[in-house]
């Protein structure tokens, strides 16, 4: 393509992301099939049920369900999942929420699956009316699964398990045992799986329902798929009669859902598996021999095929502090941004998913870069609280 890019012309700086599928770095490299759909069901009007029966039949062919559809985004279809454990397909209970009266409520999760996600998860349940019942972590499986069939009552209206990096990964329940338990007393089991690979095996686990981003490793326009038994995704799709409709889709978002679930079972993830290979063992190489540093290929922890490099700084030895190296690599107009939710045990990551041809020996070269510059200007530390105060300060002054 000639001519600048998109981000020049709007004075945006062109961010090389070593960070992952994430939401605020806008989340992947949408797939050219995708694309080309929302371009050209763009300017066409078009019955959004009809193309909701489409999305429906492609969702169900890719993950092995009954029946999907597709809403806004992933924290979306948590919450209109909950809402359909409470309504059922009535529309007067619809549009009854956020008043839950006269309705099964509580919402049972084990307490390692209470994450954040840039927002916290409970925030999504309730949004619908429901409350939470906290099931503790920690304990050997027989005693989660008494615990769990212990929290369950008349008022349960479902259960929720998350599947990711940010959930606790030992001592919770695994989720088949979790649905035998909740089955067990009748309660459906809802799985958040927004940034995972594989389309079937939480529904093959036991899930009635799972929830995965469009526009994560799919590589789809920005929304949310609902998938699994029919008559849970007829209720949760009926919520956009109700308090799902300030979380519609469009139809450029649901027409390149069924174009990027269509990509995904041809694309040739072998080949993409080796380039993401090949760009790790780059940065391994490039870090060797740098003082202070321990970089080392890592498994993706949920059990996704693909790895990262975990990059360990020692700040005697190196000069500088896993957060000022982040932040370092984050700065001037080529920021690379860098995995960052471990920073504080003194590592992050990087992660070779949403790479453009040659950025991978960018991220190289601004590596080796900041790491001789720590060593040749050695400069105090910032206090890491220090740190997370300037981010906070300068999301509460946006758009200044």
């Amino acid at each position: 393509m000639s001519g600048p890019s998109i981000r020049s012309s709007l004075g945006l700086r062109e961010i090389i992301n070593v960070s992952g599928t994430m939401t605020p770095l806008g989340a992947c490299i949408a797939v050219p099939e995708a694309i080309a759909a929302a371009a050209a069901i763009l300017p066409q009007f078009v019955d959004m049920g009809e193309l909701q029966k489409l999305a429906s039949a492609a969702i169900a062919d890719a993950c092995g369900a009954q029946a999907g559809f597709v809403t806004a985004s992933c924290s979306a279809a948590i919450t209109l999942a909950v809402a359909a454990s409470m309504t059922g397909a009535d529309l007067a209970r619809i549009g009854q929420l956020p008043d839950t009266r006269g309705m099964k409520r509580e919402v049972l999760i084990q307490s390692g699956h209470l994450v954040n996600y840039g927002a916290p998860l409970s925030q999504a349940i309730t949004l619908s009316g429901a409350t939470l019942t906290i099931i503790g972590a920690g304990a050997a499986a027989a005693e989660l699964a008494a615990s769990t069939a212990a929290a369950i009552t008349p008022r349960t209206a479902c259960a929720l398990y998350v599947v990711s990096h940010h959930a606790q990964q030992a001592g919770t329940l695994a989720l088949d045992e979790f649905a035998r338990v909740c089955h067990a007393a009748g309660v459906p089991v809802i799985v958040d799986a927004a940034s995972e690979y594989d389309l079937r095996r939480f529904l093959a686990a036991g899930a009635d329902l799972v929830l995965y981003s469009a526009h994560k490793f799919l590589g789809g326009l920005t929304a949310g798929i609902v998938a699994g038994d029919k008559q849970l995704v007829r209720a949760a799709y009926l919520q956009n009669h109700g308090i799902g409709r300030g979380m519609k889709v469009g139809k450029e978002g649901v027409a390149a859902t069924i174009a990027a679930l269509q990509a995904w079972r041809t694309r040739d993830h072998a080949a993409v598996r080796s380039r993401e290979t090949a760009s790790l063992e780059l940065w391994r190489r490039a870090l060797q021999g740098c003082a202070g540093i321990t970089a080392e290929i890592e498994a993706d922890p949920t059990g996704n095929p693909l790895s990262r490099l975990r990059v360990t700084i020692a700040p005697a030895q190196a000069g500088i502090t896993a957060w000022d190296l982040a932040d370092a690599l984050a700065r001037g107009a080529r920021p690379v941004i860098v995995r960052d939710h471990e920073l504080e045990q003194g590592s992050f990551h990087l992660d070779p998913c949403n790479l453009h041809p040659g950025e991978d020996a960018i991220v190289a070269e601004r590596l080796v870069d900041e790491l001789r510059r720590a060593v040749a200007e050695p400069a105090a530390p910032t206090p890491i609280g220090q740190r997370d105060g300037r981010r906070l300060e300068a999301l509460l002054a946006w758009p200044d």
